[in-house]
């Protein structure tokens, strides 16, 4: 068990980890980023890999966006936001879709 901080690396020797969370230090609602770098036994560091966890409103619904992450120039491509939910008994009745930037 792990009590997360921005920013603040936690070590193991184990391959995986509890992410503690309590109503005194919860993670805010949103996209949060975990980061990963192993080590092996002469020291040499891995490159890091993230991974995105969403942490889900308990009144609101929400918004899950997947999209490839690169498009060839001149290309569609697809925009799905089947993953968004809302807590039952609500359900998602609208989708409204904005290019930012």
């Amino acid at each position: 068990m792990a009590d997360f901080i921005i920013g603040t690396s936690v070590e193991t020797v184990e391959p995986t980890i509890d992410v503690t969370v309590t109503n005194e230090k919860p993670i805010p609602v949103g996209r949060r980023k975990f980061q990963l770098v192993v080590v092996d036994d002469a020291g040499n560091k891995s490159l890091p890999d993230v991974v995105e966890v969403v942490v889900k409103d308990t009144q609101n619904p929400t918004a899950i966006l997947k999209a490839p992450s690169q498009v060839e120039f001149g290309k569609s491509f697809l925009l799905d936001g089947r993953g968004s939910s809302d807590v039952p008994p609500g359900k998602v009745v609208k989708y409204i879709w904005t290019m930012l930037g």
